[in-house]
C-alpha cells in the first residue's frame, strides 16, 4: 500500500472508526468528527459545529438511513430546501457530498448547479474547500470537477473488501437543455447522490432525466436539492406544491439562522418592502406570489382552484381547442360557462380528422353557444372541416392584431389578459398541469411597454411543457358572445279570455 501521511496502524484505525456504523450512518456524528471543529489556527478555530438548520437536515439523513434497515425495499431520500440567501447551502452540499464519498465505498455522486458558473465558481469550489479540511483529505485526488479515491485506497479496497471502485468519485456535472438526454446514464448498486444546487434554475426535464438516476434498488439513494426560490413555476416549485408528498421540504428564513448579518436581511426588506418579491425570495426562503415578469401569479391560480363551482345555467356555454398532432403537446378541449371550467379534455397523437371527431363529440355532449379554435397550424384544417359541416366555428389565429393594440401587442396576449381578469373571480378545477400551464409563460413587453407573452418554442427551450390546457380556454374569450338572461314567467289571457298561459321569455 502506498504511503500516506498515518502509520499503517493509524490508517486502519481510521478507516476503522469512519467506516463504523456509529459515524458512518449517523451524518451529523461524521460531519462532528471529520472536520477541525475550535481548533486554533484552522479555518474553524472560531465554529463549534453546523448551524441549527444544518443540523436538523444531517438528523433527518440519519433517521431515514435507521428507517431503511431491515427493509427489503428502500426508500428514496429526497429532500428540497428553500431558503433565503447567506445561509450556508453550499458548506452543507460540501458536507453531504463528502460522507456519501467516504462513507458508501464505491457509490456515486453527482452535483449540479444552475448555470456552469455557479458549478465551478462556489459549488464546486467550496466542496474543494472543505475536502482540504477533512482528516480524511489523503485519500482523495482532485481534479477540475472530480474528486475521487486516490490510487492506493482503490487498490486496498478492491483487494480487501472486492469492491469494485470504477464509479466511486463526486463528479460535477453540466446539462444541456437542448440535449437532455446527455445528462442521463448514472446507475450503481453501490449507491448514488444527486445534489442540484440552485435548482430553481435547473430546467424540468433535467429533472426528468434525473429521476431515473434511482431505479436500483438500494439504500443508498438520495436527491437534495438546494435553491432560493426564485420563480414559482418549475420542478423546484412543484416540490413544496404539487409533488411535495414526494419530497421532505424544509423552508429556511435568513433571518432565523445564527450566524448571518441580520441589519443586511433587513436592510433587503426596508428597501424594497416586507411583502416584496425581493424579501420573500432573498430573505424569507418564500416563493413570491408572482415572477417579475411572470404572466399570471401563482396566487390567482390557486385562489380559483378553490372556489365552488357557481353553476350559472344563464351564462352561455363556448368550447375551446387548442390542437396538436405529434409529439409531447396535446390537443386540448376546454369547456366554459360563465365563470366555472365545466370539464378539460385531452388527446395526444392524433390525426386532423380524428381531432374533428372529437370537437363533434364535445359539441353533441354540452352545445355549446361557440366553438372557438387556434386556426394556426393544424388548427385550420379543423376549422375548415367543421365548417363545411355546418358547426358554429370560429378560427382565431395568435398573432393577428389585438383589439387593444397599445397595451397587448397581439391576439394571444390580449386573450391571455381576459382570462388572468377571468381568473379572480372564476372556479376551476384543482388540476396541477392547468396550474403550471397557466403560471408558466413569461410576459415580454417591449420598448413601449406593449405585452407579449413569451411563445411556445421560448418555453420549451427553458425544459417547460406547451401551455395547452391554458390556451384551449383563454382562445373563448376571443369573440362575445351574448349572455342568455331569463325573465319571470308572465301569464296572459288565452284567446277566448279564459285560464291563462305561462310563457317563457328570454333566449
Amino acid at each position: 500500500m502506498q504511503t500516506t501521511k498515518y502509520s499503517p496502524e493509524d490508517e486502519m484505525e481510521l478507516m476503522s472508526r469512519l467506516w463504523s456504523p456509529a459515524i458512518k450512518d449517523n451524518p451529523l456524528a461524521f460531519i462532528m468528527l471529520v472536520f477541525p471543529w475550535g481548533v486554533p489556527g484552522t479555518p474553524l478555530e472560531h465554529f463549534s459545529g453546523p448551524r441549527k438548520w444544518q443540523r436538523d437536515i444531517l438528523n433527518d439523513l440519519g433517521n431515514h438511513i435507521a428507517q431503511n434497515k431491515g427493509k427489503l425495499d428502500f426508500d428514496v431520500f429526497r429532500l428540497a430546501v428553500s431558503s433565503g440567501r447567506g445561509i450556508g447551502k453550499s458548506a452543507l452540499v460540501s458536507w453531504l457530498v463528502l460522507w456519501m464519498l467516504t462513507t458508501r465505498i464505491g457509490g456515486s455522486i453527482l452535483v449540479s448547479a444552475n448555470s456552469e458558473a455557479q458549478l465551478r465558481s462556489i459549488t464546486w469550489a467550496e466542496i474543494i474547500k472543505w475536502c482540504a479540511m477533512l482528516i480524511n483529505s489523503h485519500w482523495f485526488e482532485i481534479s477540475a470537477t472530480r474528486v475521487m479515491p486516490a490510487k492506493w485506497l482503490t487498490e486496498l479496497v478492491e483487494r480487501d473488501l472486492k469492491k469494485g471502485t470504477r464509479y466511486w468519485a463526486i463528479e460535477g456535472r453540466l446539462w444541456s437543455e437542448e440535449n437532455p438526454d446527455s445528462y442521463a446514464g448514472l446507475h450503481n448498486a453501490d449507491g448514488v447522490m444527486l445534489v442540484f444546487d440552485e435548482s430553481s434554475g435547473i430546467p424540468d426535464s433535467i429533472w426528468s432525466v434525473a429521476s431515473g438516476f434511482f431505479t436500483e434498488n438500494t439504500p443508498n439513494r438520495f436527491w437534495t436539492v438546494f435553491s432560493n426560490p426564485r420563480r414559482n413555476t418549475g420542478h423546484f416549485y412543484e416540490c413544496f406544491n404539487s409533488k411535495r408528498e414526494f419530497w421532505q421540504t424544509k423552508v429556511v428564513d435568513a433571518r432565523q439562522v445564527e450566524g448571518t448579518d441580520k441589519a443586511v436581511y433587513q436592510q433587503i426588506i426596508d428597501e424594497y418592502g416586507p411583502d416584496s418579491a425581493q424579501a420573500h425570495v432573498e430573505v424569507y426562503g418564500q416563493f413570491p406570489d408572482a415572477g417579475d415578469d411572470q404572466f399570471i401569479a401563482a396566487n390567482i391560480v390557486d385562489d380559483a382552484m378553490q372556489r365552488p363551482k357557481y353553476q350559472d345555467l344563464s351564462a352561455p356555454i363556448i368550447i375551446g381547442v387548442d390542437p396538436a398532432r405529434f409529439g409531447a403537446d396535446a390537443t386540448v378541449i376546454a369547456v366554459r360557462q360563465g365563470r366555472d371550467i365545466v370539464k378539460i379534455m385531452r388527446h395526444r397523437g392524433d390525426d386532423t380528422m380524428t381531432v374533428v371527431g372529437y370537437v363533434i363529440e364535445a359539441i353533441e355532449e354540452f352545445k355549446p353557444a361557440l366553438v372557438v379554435i387556434d386556426e394556426g397550424g393544424l388548427g385550420a384544417g379543423i376549422v375548415d372541416r367543421l365548417k363545411e359541416q355546418r358547426y358554429k366555428i370560429k378560427g382565431v389565429n395568435f398573432g393577428n392584431k389585438s383589439k387593444n393594440p397599445i397595451m397587448y401587442g397581439n391576439m394571444r396576449a390580449q386573450m391571455w389578459g381576459q382570462m388572468r381578469e377571468w381568473l379572480k373571480s372564476a372556479s376551476i378545477p384543482l388540476d396541477r398541469f392547468l396550474k403550471t400551464d397557466l403560471i408558466s409563460p413569461m410576459m415580454k413587453p417591449d420598448s413601449r411597454g406593449t405585452i407579449f407573452l413569451e411563445s411556445k418554442k421560448d418555453m420549451k427551450s427553458r425544459g417547460l411543457a406547451s401551455p395547452d390546457a391554458a390556451d384551449a380556454i383563454c382562445v373563448t374569450f376571443a369573440f362575445p358572445v351574448a349572455h342568455r338572461e331569463y325573465t319571470e314567467p308572465k301569464r296572459r289571457p288565452n284567446a277566448q279570455g279564459g285560464g291563462a298561459i305561462t310563457s317563457w321569455m328570454g333566449a
